[in-house]
């Protein structure tokens, strides 16, 4: 069964979950209203976005380090300090600086992207597509696609669980503040490694090996 954005729409109105959600969800069950609103409630998709206007102040700020090579430090809120000393809570921080650390995304949102690095990545996209030999007619739906994938690989929320592959971090952020009963928010990253940024030195082998001869 199609999907029509008058189903969205309703089902929107009905549970107060996202759009993309609402969606995907509608074309996960082939657009069976009822079995959608379940589906919403299941994943506590309905339940977050019902809090979404709420203020979450209080939280924890929260360290990983992996191999004293690549370190994090993740901010994640809570409405409450009671919420904020919760053994669940703290492990779900945890889990997020871990995440940020083995995935290395940009932003947390695809809301935060510059809307100047999207039309760049497109045209890159678009290039690459028509040295591939891609018919100009289904070019624009195949960039449309890649940037979907483009925002999973950047974006925290969207990318897969590293313990999880079959979720994303939204869908374990929407989990956790169905299950604690509050908005929880990831506010703010900062992520280090290593070298980075820095212009490392590049020899040429022949010569290193003939350095190490000649001492």
């Amino acid at each position: 069964m199609a999907v029509t954005a008058a189903m969205v729409k309703e089902l929107r109105a009905t549970t107060g979950a996202g759009m993309m959600d609402c969606k995907k969800t509608l074309i996960e069950v082939d657009g069976n209203m009822e079995k959608a609103i379940e589906s919403l409630r299941e994943k506590g998709l309905a339940k977050a976005a019902k809090k979404a206007d709420r203020v979450a102040a209080e939280g924890i700020v929260e360290s990983y380090i992996h191999g004293g090579r690549i370190g994090v430090l993740v901010e994640v809120n809570s409405e409450t300090d009671f919420v904020a000393k919760n053994d669940e809570f703290k492990q779900f921080v945890k889990d997020v600086a871990m995440q940020i650390a083995a995935a290395n995304p940009q932003y947390i949102a695809r809301e935060e992207v510059p809307s100047e690095k999207i039309e760049k990545e497109k045209e890159i996209l678009r290039v690459q597509a028509l040295n591939e030999g891609k018919p100009e007619k289904i070019i624009d739906k195949m960039v449309e696609g890649r940037i979907e994938k483009f925002y999973k690989e950047i974006c925290l929320l969207e990318q897969p669980f590293v313990k999880d592959s079959d979720v994303t971090i939204q869908d374990l952020l929407n989990q956790k503040i169905a299950k604690i009963g509050e908005k929880l928010s990831i506010r703010r990253f900062a992520r280090f490694e290593v070298g980075e940024g820095i212009e490392k030195k590049e020899e040429n082998f022949a010569e290193e090996v003939a350095k190490q001869i000649n001492k």
